[in-house]
């Protein structure tokens, strides 16, 4: 069984929409593009370094894989070794889409059992880079392995979130973190099962007229 790894730049406010440049995804109106780069933080190499190391494939939402897609292949300088290693590395898109995915090595994945028999296979782990609307389907599907946030310290207002709608209520377990001499958190953190019910230990809800008349206001949409 092959492992996903999944990574992500985010804000405070959890925000990860376009860090790399500023016109890489303007949906939505979103005026920050190339966030990260604006507060640098040479911090995180070593972590970038050991993701991105050795072989591996890639697993991409169809938004990040056009990005990809129109950058990588063209990647100059100090970045072509990454642009040849995308290029040799497998690309699993996950789209419902039925859009031509013209690059070398593009695989189209209808949806999450497409991702479930590949992982069932054999080869080497799967890395996820951005790609927000992926994660909560594949995380309640209990399909990632591991999953390494970059928090920098910055407030981004809005944006895509990591964790947006189709999030469902489950535990992780943190197994690493450090913080940088900027202030980015690094943590890792792997499936811990499902969030469990309200114990019976805990506070009781008060039942004073006052709460029942809030529950009340609550119940008619008044609160």
């Amino acid at each position: 069984m092959r492992k996903i790894i999944a990574a992500a730049f985010v804000s405070l406010d959890g925000v990860m929409q376009a860090p790399g440049g500023p016109t890489e995804d303007p949906q939505g109106g979103f005026d920050q593009g190339g966030w990260m780069f604006k507060i640098w933080d040479e911090g995180i190499e070593p972590t970038l370094g050991s993701l991105f190391s050795g072989d591996y494939d890639l697993l991409l939402g169809r938004r990040t894989y056009d990005i990809f897609a129109a950058y990588w292949p063209y990647a100059e300088g100090d970045n072509a070794p990454m642009g040849e290693a995308f290029d040799r590395a497998n690309k699993y898109v996950l789209t419902r889409g039925a859009q031509p995915l013209e690059w070398q090595n593009s695989h189209r994945l209808a949806g999450v059992e497409d991702v479930t028999a590949i992982k069932a296979g054999e080869g080497q782990r799967i890395v996820i880079q951005g790609s927000s609307t992926i994660y909560p389907t594949l995380l309640a599907a209990g399909l990632i392995d591991e999953l390494t946030l970059m928090t920098f310290p910055v407030t981004l207002g809005r944006g895509k979130r990591l964790f947006g709608e189709g999030t469902t209520a489950d535990m992780l377990e943190m197994t690493d973190h450090r913080v940088t001499a900027k202030g980015t958190i690094i943590a890792t953190y792997r499936p811990g099962g499902k969030l469990p019910p309200y114990p019976a230990e805990a506070p009781i809800p008060v039942t004073s007229e006052r709460e029942i008349a809030r529950q009340q206001r609550i119940a008619e949409g008044r609160w």
